[in-house]
Parts: structure tokens; sequence; C-alpha cells
């Protein structure tokens, strides 16, 4: 049990015991700077079972635990909080137990648990990855990499939506214009190729549209019978009907598109176990719907189409297929993520990283699928995000204004170098060691700056702010693991060996490092349970401001004893493992120096 637990069950055992009341839990908080104690049990709650002073319950229950719980040592009450003093021995017992643990802060993986299904990035294949893109692929690979570390076995997945009328758009553009040209040819990634075909679609379908309306067409009419938009929708025909020059055509183009993703992906860092594509997945879920049909889930329309009814949740109602027996969007989320159960049987749950425009998309799909009576429908989950702004305003794909996902990479590494040789922080290194660092320093800037905040909410990003070597930011973290590195360099104390901690009384600053270190196993459940990276992000920040303000106050390699020196040796190393841990969950590395 951790420190919170054990309290919790001794303060239930104190009201009952005091006041022969029963106590259904017990609210802690952090002890304020103020006041002595290293945790606070607040009393107000209790008064719906105790009747009395809150000052003097809290009396009552504090002269119970120091009688009967050896941890604590002490008490004092401040209105009504109780705050509760811990001995050294605790800490020290508690440091020796996981100071050579690696994973210190990571659930066993539950074997005998249900799997979850995280789905992340879901690309079009008419264009490269960008900004938005980015938030979604960090978002997603963190949530999944933070649910493995609390005990859930997860599988990475996206869906990638390779047909449709815009994958045509670049295919006919590339045929009318391209002249045979390819990634080889280009020197292109072919992501940023074909999605150039679809910026060129747009510039020449506008054209058109223009084209019309000067000969008397309605600017609506004009952009229903614009040649080109006609041709592509013939193509798109073709390609359903299986032509097999149409179907070699996007073949070859999204090979080119597949490649160019798993560029990025690669140098995002980020990866996936399984790929569903939806030119496989379109089909799916008529069947789902024919079931629905025979028990009522849904119901016909005099015009052939088919819908569910939500009238009575709140909702509308829903068509899931047209009157001419094709699907719509709904009708294929139905069947894929159908299909994924059967794929892997183990999946009790998925998640869904998919922007907060689609809020009700599945809402909707959510409650059909519950309707059509899988229990795992209870354990579907909608992690919805804000969109990220740029001080130069708002992103348009066709119109060719997105920001690039590789070039705000590479943006991201030359800021994060300017910085650094600003300040001066890299002398002596190598102009390869330099470059690797950059990378490391100005991809880690972008995920933690996407990440520290609450998912939902819009964020306006801008790359210089986010490369901060002294507020919370990735930077300042990264520089406080590789201090702890050199500290690690410059000492001449064997690690890993057992510690004789039994005379040591701890510096005020060790105990609140050591209070911090405890919490990580249990903000990694919290972030598993609330799919929030931030509580890991803000957590690491406040980790290492305790540890910045260890090093300032405490003596490490100086200290008056061998063994103070060791214990401080070895509570730096486990600091730096708890930031490696942490920020791994973020998909983000730590330099060795900076």
């Amino acid at each position: 049990m951790n420190l919170q637990e054990t309290l919790s069950h001794n303060v239930k055992q104190a009201v009952k015991a005091v006041f022969n009341a029963d106590l259904e839990s017990v609210e802690f908080q952090a002890t304020r700077k103020e006041f002595a104690g290293d945790i606070t049990v607040v009393v107000f709650p209790m008064l719906r079972v105790v009747k009395g002073n809150p000052v003097q319950i809290g009396e009552q229950i504090g002269e119970y635990l120091v009688d009967h719980v050896q941890e604590v040592k002490g008490f004092n009450v401040v209105k009504g909080f109780l705050n509760v003093e811990i001995n050294d021995a605790y800490y020290l017992e508690f440091f020796n137990s996981i100071k050579n643990n690696e994973s210190y802060g990571f659930a066993e993986t539950n074997s005998n648990g249900k799997a979850v299904m995280v789905e992340y990035s879901s690309p079009n294949t008419n264009k490269p990855l960008h900004l938005g893109h980015i938030r979604n692929v960090i978002l997603g690979y963190s949530v999944s990499e933070i649910l493995k570390a609390s005990g859930k076995k997860v599988y990475k997945t996206q869906i990638i939506n390779d047909r449709g009328i815009h994958i045509c758009k670049s295919m006919l553009a590339w045929k009318r214009f391209g002249n045979g040209e390819t990634p080889e040819s280009s020197g292109l990634k072919g992501d940023k190729l074909v999605g150039n075909y679809y910026v060129k679609f747009d510039k020449e379908y506008k054209k058109q549209i223009q084209d019309l309306i000067s000969n008397g067409q309605a600017e609506e009419e004009a952009k229903k019978n614009a040649p080109l938009l006609l041709e592509a929708q013939n193509m798109l025909r073709k390609w359903e009907s299986g032509d097999e020059e149409i179907v070699a055509l996007w073949e070859m183009m999204n090979g080119w598109v597949y490649e160019g993703f798993d560029i990025t992906y690669k140098n995002i860092g980020v990866d996936f176990d399984k790929l569903y594509y939806e030119s496989q997945t379109y089909l799916l879920g008529k069947e789902f719907v024919a079931e629905g049909l025979k028990t009522g889930v849904f119901f016909k329309k005099e015009d052939g189409s088919v819908w569910c009814d939500l009238t009575e949740e709140g909702l509308d109602e829903k068509i899931v297929l047209r009157s001419d027996g094709t699907a719509v969007y709904m009708t294929q989320d139905i069947g894929t993520a159908i299909q994924r159960v059967k794929d892997f049987p183990d999946i009790g749950g998925m998640v869904y990283t998919v922007g907060n425009e689609q809020e009700y998309h599945f809402q909707v799909l959510f409650l059909i699928i519950k309707k059509l009576g899988f229990d795992w429908a209870e354990n579907l989950y909608h992690l919805s995000y804000g969109m990220v702004d740029l001080p130069s305003g708002k992103m348009k794909s066709r119109e060719g204004t997105v920001v690039d996902a590789d070039d705000l990479v590479d943006e991201m590494a030359q800021t994060a170098g300017e910085i650094s040789e600003e300040l001066g922080k890299l002398d002596g290194y190598s102009d390869d060691e330099k470059k690797t660092l950059y990378k490391t320093i100005g991809l880690g800037a972008l995920k933690y700056f996407i990440l520290k905040v609450d998912p939902r909410k819009r964020i306006l990003f801008d790359p210089k702010e986010s490369i901060d070597f002294q507020g919370n930011a990735a930077p300042y973290i990264q520089m406080a693991y590789a201090r702890i590195q050199s500290i690690l360099r410059k000492s001449d104390i064997e690690t890993n060996k057992t510690l004789d901690l039994n005379d040591l009384v701890l510096h005020v600053k060790e105990k609140e490092l050591l209070k911090q270190i405890e919490l990580f196993p249990e903000v990694i459940q919290n972030a598993a349970d609330h799919y929030s990276p931030a509580l890991i992000a803000n957590y690491t920040y406040d980790l290492v401001k305790e540890f910045s303000s260890f090093y300032q106050n405490v003596s490490i390699l100086g200290a008056d004893t061998t063994a103070e020196k060791a214990f401080r040796v070895e509570l730096s190393k486990t600091v730096a493992n708890v930031i490696k841990n942490a920020f791994g969950l973020l998909g983000i590395n730590v330099p060795e120096r900076m």
C-alpha cells in the first residue's frame, strides 16, 4: 500500500474507534508550504457522519494516528485540515524499494484483462500529414503508451482513408498535368507529390467554375457542372466498378503516399500494430444493418433508406443506408468496429482519437453499436481534441496553406539549434551530435507543448515559445535530466548497491523529492483513466521543479558524509529514471548531455 492507502485505512479505523461511525472515503490534499506536515486529511467531508467541531475531530483523529500508525510521527490541525507528519523511515524504506527499478511506475500487463484498441492519425491519401495530424498522432500515441503503462494490453491502429472523390481529384490532376512525374523523378516524398496534385485540381476546378459563371451559370450550378469535377466523379464510379486502369493508377499513387507517411511517422517517432484501409472496410456494416432491421434497431422509410431512431436518447434519426442501398460513413464505422473485435477477440474497448468536430458522430456511433447488442460498446471512447492554430492563421489543405508535418519537425530542430547557439550551451559538440540533439530538443518541445494542455482545448502553437529552457517546456526538463547524468558521471559512488540508510536524517528538500516520486504510479493510473497525457507532462514538470530546488539547496557530491553522498546520488539517479519513463509515455526522448 502507498501512503494514502495506508492513511485512508487508518483514518477510517480512527473514526470507527473514536466516533463509532463508518467513513466511506477519505479526502487528501498536499500540505500547504506554510504548515508542518507531509500530507493533509480534509476533515470537513467527515461531518456528514461525525457531528462536532472539525478542529476537535481532527485533533482526536491525529492523536489516534500517532498512537496506532508507526509511519505517523506528529500532526497539527488548522481549521478543518489535519496535517500529518510522516517519519523519515517510511520514505527511506520506500526509496530502497524502488531505487533500482528502471520500470518504476509502470504496472505489469494484466494478461487476463481485456485489451484496448487506440485509433489515431487516420489520414487521407491525397495529401501529406500536417500540423492537425501531428496533434492527433502525438495524442493517440501517448494515450496508447500511458494505457500500456497502467497495465492494459493495447493495440495501436489507424484507418487510412484511401478512397472517395477527394482521392480521385489527385489522381485526375496527376493524369491530366503530371507528365509521368514520380517521387523519384521529382525528388519529392510521395505524399507531397500527390498533395501537390490535390492543390492543382482545386486551382483548375476554380478556373472552370469562373468560366462557367462568366457564361451565365449560377455559382452553385457551375460548381456542379465543372468538367473536371464531373470527370473525377466518373473516375470514382470506374474505381468502384473495378476498372483495371483506374485501379492500377490508384494503387500506384496510394503506394507513393504510404511510403511518404511511413517516413513521417518514423520522423515523429510513432508506430502502429495494425492498419485498416477504407477501401477494404467501406462495404462493412451492411450485414449488421440487415440484422438490425430484423430486431427493430433500424427502420426503413418509404424510399427504401434505412434509419436508426435515437430521439428517445435526445438525439435525432440517423441514416445508415441510402435508398439506393449504398452505405454511409456511419455504416462503415459500425462494420469496422465489429471487424476489429473479430480480428482481435481480446478487445474490450476502443479509443478514437478524432477532432472535436466529430463529437456528435461518435455519440451516435457508440449508441447504435450498443443497441446492436455488443457489450464492449460500453467501453468505446472518443478522445476529442481541439484544433491547433498558428499565429499565421487557419490552414486549408486544398489551397496548399497547411503546415506540413515534416517541415514543422525540421523547423523545430532548426529553431532549437538557433536558441541553443544563442545560449552557448553546446560547446564541444560535433556537427552530427548537434544535429541529433537539435532534433531531440525540437521534437520534444513540439510534443510537450501539445500534450501539456487538456486535449479538448484549442491550441495556439508558437514554435519559438515552445523551446524554453527555463519554464514549463520540454527543454527545461531535458536539461534537468542531462544535468543528473553529468552528476552521475562525476560521482565516484557505485550506484545500484544496497544503501544503509538507518541513521540518515532527511533534509526537507530530500523528503519533498521523495514525496513527488511516490506519486508517479498514481499519476499514470489517473492519466490512463482520463486519457490525459497532460497529467503526465505537468507531473514531470513539478518533479523537475522539486529537483531544481533540491539541487540548489543541498550539496550532492559535496555532502558531509559518504552515506549522505551515496543517498543523494542514488536519489538523483531515481529522479532521472522517472523523468525518462514519464517522457517516454509522451513519446519524448531525453539526451544524456546538453
